[in-house]
């Protein structure tokens, strides 16, 4: 008992006498500072006293998908941040492959007594995968916010980057610079957000008054490798320009482009997507759309914490606009249609 309380009293800052006052649920401790003593017994893996254990703890859940992808670090920043000036301490569950699942980190959350849930990327944008883990989430009314994807039928709190608006973007770029044979370099088939930007993408040619050829979007992992491998079936049917779901897979595509000797604008153009960091230090700098992810992420937390104070659920999804950022990895057309 002495060494937690002393452990403890280090961690926060204050006397073995006023973590006992806490833990024994006397008067005579700030709130603040009652919330800091438990958030240390969580932190430190030591176990709330039974009379305690009703309370929810400060931290929150922040589930990744992987850290491989710049945006997903770059969102956890923003996020990590706000919940600390909040005073929460965020709780990192980052997936891998053949490690933890996300179902077992809900498990993992929930025994923690955490007050809330972010996921940025996972099973929910996947409309094939399971999605039992966030039904028990919305069962037990535990505040939950996702990003970029709703889950059907469940109807959490949403913060999303309008793929839409992306796609008439980086679209309507290559239009302007003459492109017309458009290949589309996306996500999986079930992933959401790239359900969106083929929707979006259908929409806009038909607007245009141009046939939507089907054979000019393929289908890929979010990954360097797997976006290399996906954009040289696009070359090999002769497009023109590529509009790409991710910055990596982005860069795959120029990579792909020069293992068939052509260049990157000269040839061919890529967009990405994201905007991810030091995509304005690749060669050619990265023509690509991007998340505003500063805002998106406050925003988060503002869902986030309106549902812990209220105890009620939010079901709005929240739609921002994204920026195109023109680079040198998109030019003319050298082959374009009058």
């Amino acid at each position: 008992m002495s060494k937690r309380l002393a452990e403890v009293a280090r961690k926060v800052g204050v006397s073995e006498a006023t973590v006992s006052r806490v833990l024994n649920d006397k008067p005579g401790v700030s709130d603040a500072t009652r919330q800091a003593v438990l958030t240390a017994l969580d932190v430190l893996g030591y176990e709330r006293p039974s009379k305690l254990r009703g309370e929810r703890a400060r931290l929150v859940g922040l589930v990744l998908p992987e850290l491989q992808n710049p945006i997903f670090p770059a969102f956890a920043e923003i996020i990590g941040g706000a919940l600390a000036q909040n005073g929460y301490t965020p709780v990192l569950c980052m997936q891998t492959a053949g490690g933890i699942s996300e179902a077992d980190y809900v498990e993992l959350l929930l025994q923690q007594q955490v007050s809330g849930v972010v996921f940025v990327g996972g099973a929910y944008a996947q409309q094939d995968a399971s999605h039992e883990h966030y039904a028990r989430l919305a069962d037990l009314h535990l505040p939950t916010v996702l990003v970029n994807a709703p889950v059907d039928a469940l109807h959490f709190a949403t913060v999303s980057c309008d793929d839409s608006v992306a796609t008439a973007q980086a679209l309507g770029h290559l239009r302007s610079l003459g492109h017309e044979r458009i290949g589309l370099l996306l996500g999986p088939r079930d992933h959401v957000p790239s359900q969106r930007k083929l929707e979006a993408a259908r929409r806009i040619l038909a607007g245009w008054g141009q046939e939507f050829d089907e054979s000019l979007v393929v289908n890929s992992l979010y990954s360097l490798e797997a976006g290399q491998a996906a954009a040289a079936r696009l070359l090999a049917a002769g497009v023109t320009a590529i509009v790409c779901a991710s910055d990596p897979m982005a860069l795959g595509a120029i990579r792909a482009a020069r293992r068939a000797g052509l260049s990157v604008p000269g040839d061919v153009s890529i967009v990405g997507y994201d905007d991810s960091a030091l995509m304005n230090c690749t060669e050619p700098p990265l023509t690509t759309i991007r998340q505003p992810i500063e805002p998106m992420g406050r925003t988060v937390i503002e869902l986030l914490l309106r549902q812990i104070s209220s105890d009620s659920a939010i079901r709005d999804e929240l739609f921002f606009e994204p920026e195109l950022v023109v680079r040198g990895s998109t030019g003319p057309a050298t082959h374009a249609v009058s």
